[in-house]
């Protein structure tokens, strides 16, 4: 029977992440949005919702940059073990986010190069998440979701405890139909679209294909309005009405 390891075999140290990493600096005001994300996100836990997909309609509307930064905050709870899962077979990029030098990840295991998940895991120094990054490469990544071996998987997730949360950085929805394979096998998944660029049709027809049931709702990414803060005060500039309290 598969077992999720509660311990992080790999570690990178705090200073060599990406500058796009801002969840765990809960002080810096850049965090914001991750924050208020993160509150909605342990809200649906009373309802059983641990295993959640980040997904988009079409690629580089920045699904794995809400995936990476929701994670990374969502650690900073105490009461909670926070799983960082990149199912993004083909395209994997959560390595290079964190700045992880992987070797073998996640698809080694779902393809049964290696037996179990041990030793694939990265922790970030004094941080409190675990990470299963994956290796951009080639591989029949549909097949591979569609093994005993995802199913598996998945059900080891949901068999952990109930203050175990998993997000799962996901392909877009049109890129191939893994998203839509996944999403039949966690508790729902977020939506990421992207201002001025996916149109109504694509979120509609993303909407249908995973099914509207279970999207526990959707992120606008790269609101423009979001250079300089926007009327709910979600800005990410110098200007944010937020700046000094954050400072």
């Amino acid at each position: 029977m598969i077992t999720i390891p509660h311990t992080v075999a790999n570690f990178v140290a705090s200073d060599a992440l990406g500058a796009t990493i801002v969840g765990f600096r809960s002080r810096n005001e850049q965090s914001r949005p991750f924050n208020l994300l993160r509150t909605q996100i342990t809200r649906m836990l009373g309802s059983g919702k641990r295993l959640i997909g980040v997904t988009s309609a079409t690629p580089q509307v920045g699904k794995t940059f809400i995936a990476c930064n929701l994670a990374a905050s969502l650690s900073r709870l105490p009461e909670l073990r926070t799983y960082l899962f990149d199912l993004d077979l083909r395209r994997g990029s959560v390595a290079q986010r964190f700045g992880l030098s992987v070797e073998k990840g996640i698809t080694e295991y779902l393809d049964e190069s290696i037996d179990d998940l041990t030793g694939l895991s990265w922790g970030v120094a004094e941080q409190r998440l675990c990470i299963y990054p994956a290796r951009e490469q080639t591989v029949l990544s549909s097949e591979l979701l569609s093994h005993s071996r995802f199913n598996a998987l998945a059900e080891a997730m949901r068999a952990s405890a109930e203050t175990d949360l998993f997000i799962c950085d996901l392909p877009p929805v049109f890129a191939n139909d893994d998203a839509m394979i996944a999403v039949e096998r966690l508790d729902g998944y977020i939506l990421v679209v992207e201002e001025g660029v996916t149109t109504k049709k694509q979120l509609r027809d993303a909407l249908r294909l995973l099914g509207q049931e279970k999207c526990l709702g959707t992120v606008l990414n790269r609101y423009v309005k979001g250079i300089v803060g926007d009327d709910y005060g979600y800005g990410y500039g110098v200007d944010s009405k937020y700046a000094s309290y954050y400072g």
